[in-house]
């Protein structure tokens, strides 16, 4: 896909999820630890759940589970027994759950001040408005593909509606990259810190502990993490 296509694609898919993730609401307390979400990009209830974390701007620890993936996809299992995504892991309350309504619910209840935005409560035309999201963007962010493991998670700085920021997820979800998410939406008070040590207001931003290295750029990092961390010889690693 060019990289015009590939652009003009992940604005369609914003535009079909009607932005969602797009500015922080009102804030509650403060988790002392990242929570944990276990998901996949092109999941229209996944996607709600990071709506909420954006809104919320809380940070969180993405364990990657696209189809046919192999690292976190069973660990989800032993977790929670249940099945599909997103699961969401709070180790500062002790709750594990699925369901994206009751885990929208529960962050805006243990972290908001407020209800979730309408279209974010229960059964909604959200998920067919998503997976309409993700049949723009051609699967992406679907399937795991084959991929090396690393040492240490990564670091992106993103918030949900940003055409940009979705192609940099993808990338990690396909290779099965678990990275700390930092959201830094319109009028997150998380922006002033991120911009200090970034330099600029620009997302995505790709932090890598394994090589030092870090970047803009949506296909940058998207082409840096497939040269970094593909692997055509290898299916993914199961050991984490």
């Amino acid at each position: 896909m060019s990289r015009t296509a590939d652009v003009l694609s992940s604005f369609a898919a914003s535009t079909l999820a009607l932005g969602g993730g797009y500015s922080v609401g009102p804030l509650g307390p403060r988790p002392e630890t990242p929570l944990e979400l276990y998901e996949f990009e092109a999941c229209p209830f996944c996607r709600r759940v990071r709506e909420a974390l954006t809104v919320l701007d809380l940070e969180a620890m993405i364990y990657p589970c696209p189809k046919g993936g192999q690292r976190f996809r069973p660990r989800a299992t032993e977790l929670d027994a249940g099945k599909g995504f997103p699961l969401l892991v709070d180790p500062n309350t002790g709750t594990t759950m699925r369901d994206s309504p009751a885990i929208v619910k529960y962050l805006f209840a243990t972290y908001g001040a407020g209800s979730p935005p309408l279209h974010m409560r229960g059964p909604s035309f959200a998920a067919p408005l998503g997976s309409l999201a993700s049949a723009a963007r051609f699967g992406r962010g679907a399937r795991a593909v084959l991929s090396r493991a690393r040492e240490k998670p990564l670091e992106l700085w993103s918030f949900e509606a940003s055409p940009y920021c979705r192609v940099a997820r993808e990338a990690l979800c396909e290779l099965e990259l678990p990275y700390l998410l930092h959201n830094v939406a319109k009028k997150s008070p998380s922006r002033p810190a991120f911009i200090a040590r970034s330099n600029k207001m620009m997302v995505p931003y790709l932090a890598d502990p394994n090589t030092g290295i870090e970047m803009h750029e949506s296909a940058d990092i998207a082409a840096y993490l497939h040269a970094t961390y593909g692997d055509t010889h290898r299916g993914p690693n199961a050991a984490e």
